[in-house]
């Protein structure tokens, strides 16, 4: 599929002004659920402020006459049946965030899939029967900040992830993700056969912004290694004990730290980038007169070339096994979260491009760096991911923002895609 030149973006002229404004204030009070002083909010999964904003979803898609429930690891699914004992069409993302995050990133696809579900399924009588039903899911643990690994209720629900190993993972304070879900009431036991998934999200970059474009059609993830570590040294005074002594974890974690940014800077090349950070860095005893003892670190190598991908994660080990030695410490490497850059469904690009075209949003091919439900969801079930402008390409910040009108553009081309899917268009009716 080729990309679209960049042009000018479409002015936005209102069909439905209504549920506009409906679909508006819906995203208004549900960003005042865990908001920050800085415009943002902190909902980390199955925190109070999460449940809080999964007690909210429930009451504004029942009150759009769907029904919820819940599956063993927390996930969240709005039913809408049209066609007794067909399988569902799911539209998705996720509520929680990260610490001190956007009110955008995830929840408005998780709302923006609520109102294209009602609208689809009301126009769906003038466009011709239905062949499938309608699902939205709020997908559990997507930022995995309080809980590792990330997207882990959509790892779960594809078979990706052990459910009891998710159900027994704990947080830094030792709550588990059993316990938290019970405390918030958003568990149970339900089950769904999905014959097609839908995501639209925030771009998390600027590429749509830079080229003027209104909406993404995601052609292919960007492939991640994700890896946990703990440095360990041993606990001594900063004063008495001379550098030789030393096995100081702190300097070996900082020097990994350091070699991580040296791989992107050396693996990287026009064609095939090279994306490496360390996203959590935990020091022990974390004392300004001790030598640090362990610190735990995660750290991610991401790209979109397999090949430019594989050899920087081999020069990153190389280089921590010498920093190992350099630094008399030991590393020990952990859990690890690794996924592919593997490509989306060109059938749903192009029933996507098309929806764009009649609709006049400009348009453009775009991969993700970031991961998403979606990512898990594309190895089950076919699968269309889309993209709306994020200003300056800020996200994972209190600052993180998208406009009105592409909230609403997007809410408009979701709801055009999600009505061809339901006549058959992308999947085959059962």
């Amino acid at each position: 599929m080729t990309t679209q030149q960049p042009t000018e973006p479409t002015a936005r002229s209102s069909a439905h002004p209504e549920q506009d404004a409906e679909f508006l204030n819906h995203f208004r009070s549900m960003s005042q659920i865990g908001a920050t002083a800085g415009g943002g909010v902190d909902r980390q999964a199955a925190t109070l402020a999460d449940g809080q904003t999964r007690h909210w979803f429930r009451g504004i898609v029942e009150s759009l006459g769907m029904t919820v429930h819940y599956d063993r690891v927390g996930n969240q699914f709005a039913l809408l049946e049209l066609v007794p004992g067909a399988p569902f069409i799911a539209l998705g993302s996720h509520l929680d965030s990260q610490p001190l995050g956007g009110r955008f990133d995830g929840a408005y696809g998780v709302l923006a899939g609520a109102h294209a579900v009602i609208r689809a399924s009301r126009a769906a009588d003038a466009q011709g029967a239905p062949a499938f039903n309608l699902c939205v899911v709020n997908w559990f643990n997507e930022e995995g900040c309080r809980f590792k690994p990330s997207m882990m209720g959509s790892a779960v629900f594809t078979g990706k992830l052990d459910a009891d190993a998710a159900l027994d993972t704990a947080d830094p304070a030792g709550v588990t993700v059993r316990e938290a879900l019970e405390a918030i009431g958003t568990v149970g036991d339900f089950r769904v056969d999905l014959a097609a998934y839908l995501e639209i999200h925030i771009e998390q970059g600027r590429v749509l912004e830079d080229s003027g474009m209104t909406i993404g059609l995601v052609e292919s993830t960007w492939g991640a290694n994700k890896y946990e570590f703990v440095v360990h040294g041993e606990q001594a005074h900063t004063g008495a004990t001379v550098i030789a002594d030393r096995q100081d974890a702190l300097l070996g974690a900082s020097a990994m730290v350091v070699a991580a940014r040296a791989v992107a800077n050396d693996f990287s090349t026009p064609d095939a980038e090279v994306i490496t950070s360390c996203g959590e860095f935990t020091v022990f005893p974390n004392s300004p007169v001790v030598v640090a003892s362990r610190v735990s670190l995660l750290m991610d190598l991401r790209s979109t070339d397999p090949e430019a991908l594989a050899r920087a994660d081999a020069a990153l080990f190389a280089r921590i096994r010498e920093i190992e030695v350099e630094a008399n410490v030991r590393i020990e490497r952990g859990a690890e979260h690794i996924w592919g850059a593997k490509a989306y469904d060109e059938r749903g690009m192009e029933l996507a491009a098309a929806c764009a075209e009649e609709l006049g949003l400009s348009h453009r091919v775009v991969r993700t760096l970031a991961g998403h439900d979606s990512t898990n969801l594309k190895d089950l079930v076919p699968t269309i991911m889309l993209f709306i402008p994020s200003a300056e390409g800020i996200s994972h910040n209190e600052r993180e923002f998208t406009s009105d009108a592409d909230m609403l553009a997007g809410v408009d081309l979701l709801t055009a895609v999600t009505s061809r899917v339901l006549r058959g268009e992308f999947v085959p009716a059962p």
